[in-house]
C-alpha cells in the first residue's frame, strides 16, 4: 500500500527474520485476529490500559480503530509509529516507538505485543531491535525508554538483553490493585556498545518531516550499518507482552 500525501506507508525496516511495516488493511485484520484470539494468559495483564480484558470482538474491532486513531492524530510534535511485525509474510505482532517533540528532546518510547503462538521464539527481542534501529540509526534518538509491570518478566527480560537501565519506579491501579511500574531507560552509547541484530532500513527518506525532521539535502536515505549475527536466545518478550 503506497500513497504519496503518506510516505510512511512506504518505510520498511527489517531484521534476518523480520519486517516491520505501517500495517496495511490485510494486515490489521491479521492482527484484529491475532487479538481476537488472546495475546496473554487471562489471568495476567501486561498493559496499563487493559484492552484486553474485553470481548473477543472487541479486542479485534479496538485493535482496528486504534490503528486508524493513530493515524488521524499524528502530528509531527506529537507522534506514534505503529509497525505490523511480519514472519515470512505474516503478521506476528505490533512494534511501535512514540515521542513528543521529538525533534527537541530526541527521545522515543515504544511499546508491542506478540501472538500467544508466536511467543517464545526469541522475537520480541527482534522487534524490539529493530525500532531501536529505526530511532538510533535512522532518527538520530539519543534516548529510548519504556517500561513493564514487575511481574512481566519477558518484556523486563528483553530490556536487560538490550542493555536498558532502571530509571525508576510509578505505582498504578491495574484492576483495582496498587501495582508498580519499572520504567527502563536506553541511551544511543549504550545502545551502539550492545547491539547485535543487524537492521536495515528502506524508504525513510520523505518521511523526516513527520517526525519533525528535515529533509537531507542529498538523496542519500539513512540506513543501519551491518552488525554482527544476533546471537540464539531463549524466549524472549516484548515491552508489554511476552515475546
Amino acid at each position: 500500500m503506497e500513497s504519496r500525501h503518506w510516505p510512511l506507508f512506504g518505510l520498511r525496516v527489517r531484521t534476518p527474520r523480520l519486517e516491520l511495516r505501517m500495517p496495511t488493511l490485510e494486515d490489521l485484520d491479521a492482527l484484529a485476529d491475532l487479538a481476537y484470539d488472546g495475546i496473554h494468559d487471562p489471568a495476567d495483564m501486561p498493559f496499563g490500559f487493559p484492552w484486553t480484558d474485553a470481548a473477543p470482538d472487541e479486542r479485534a474491532r479496538a485493535t482496528m480503530q486504534y490503528h486508524w486513531g493513530q493515524w488521524s492524530s499524528w502530528m509531527p510534535a506529537r507522534w506514534t509509529l505503529e509497525l505490523a511485525v511480519r514472519l515470512d509474510g505474516t503478521p506476528v505482532g505490533l512494534q511501535g516507538i512514540g515521542a513528543t517533540d521529538f525533534a527537541i528532546v530526541r527521545e522515543v518510547h515504544s511499546g508491542s505485543w506478540l501472538g500467544r503462538r508466536f511467543q517464545g521464539q526469541g522475537l520480541g527481542t527482534e522487534m524490539r531491535s529493530a525500532v531501536l534501529g529505526l530511532a538510533f540509526a535512522g532518527l538520530a534518538a539519543e534516548f529510548a525508554t519504556t517500561s513493564a509491570f514487575l511481574d512481566n518478566y519477558a518484556s523486563l527480560g528483553v530490556s536487560r538483553k538490550l542493555g536498558y537501565q532502571p530509571d525508576g519506579i510509578e505505582r498504578q491501579a491495574r484492576r483495582g490493585e496498587p501495582v508498580t511500574l519499572q520504567r527502563l531507560r536506553l541511551s544511543r552509547d549504550q545502545w551502539e556498545a550492545g547491539r547485535t541484530t543487524p537492521v536495515e532500513i528502506e524508504g525513510l527518506v520523505g518521511c523526516l518531516g513527520f517526525f519533525g525532521l528535515p529533509e537531507p539535502a542529498a538523496s542519500a536515505e539513512p540506513a543501519e550499518p551491518a552488525a554482527p549475527a544476533e546471537a540464539a536466545t531463549p524466549a524472549a518478550g516484548s515491552d508489554e507482552s511476552a515475546g
